[in-house]
């Protein structure tokens, strides 16, 4: 059996212009390496339509922010060397993933793992699966920068990446299989694994 920390991931969280289709703003991707998890990396980008006021109340970024930012085309083979060939992992990832494939056209993950699909799944018994409810449940946001906050890409970003490898073991302390965290039959009789 191959412990999940033999894969590479790229934890990503984005935050759109608020218009539909939205438009990338703000990207975060947190690798993390052998189980570790590592510095995060964050672009601040232009969108090519304004940023709506119903997005700006969330995530805060305003159009005089990004006015000097560069555009995508300007980081977008930086952005692709952070996420090619690699799996990817995110909360509520068909969100993240759609912005990122209608921004980097021809990109596919390797792999994906949604974290709220994964909560959903192996801790049944919880009332909300919003990120900020899970951030809570778990601390997961201790000892971070005070200056990060939630609805921000490199906040969400690095809290998903706790929440995902926190502390992803079975109850006799063992690293989950790539086959327990993709949800398959594990190989022996311990169906109780949980990841977190």
């Amino acid at each position: 059996m191959t412990d999940w920390t033999n894969l590479d991931y790229a934890v990503v969280d984005v935050e759109g212009n608020g218009q539909q289709p939205p438009d990338l703003v703000e990207l975060a991707v947190v690798p993390i390496t052998a189980g570790m998890i590592g510095e995060p990396t964050a672009w601040l980008l232009r969108p090519e339509r304004p940023i709506t006021s119903f997005a700006r109340r969330i995530h805060g970024i305003t159009n005089a922010a990004v006015a000097a930012a560069p555009v995508v085309a300007d980081v977008e083979k930086e952005i692709r060397a952070r996420l090619e060939e690699i799996a990817v992992v995110a909360h509520n990832a068909h969100v993240d993933l759609a912005v990122l494939r209608r921004t980097l056209p021809g990109w596919e993950p390797q792999e994906v793992f949604d974290t709220l699909k994964l909560a959903r799944r192996l801790r049944p018994e919880r009332v909300s699966y919003r990120l900020g409810s899970l951030v809570e449940a778990f601390n997961l946001a201790n000892g971070l920068d005070s200056q990060l906050r939630p609805h921000r890409a490199t906040y969400d970003a690095l809290v998903t990446a706790r929440l995902f490898a926190f502390p992803a073991k079975s109850p006799d302390g063992r690293p989950l299989s790539l086959d327990e965290l993709r949800g398959l039959p594990p190989g022996g009789d311990d169906d109780s694994a949980t990841l977190f």
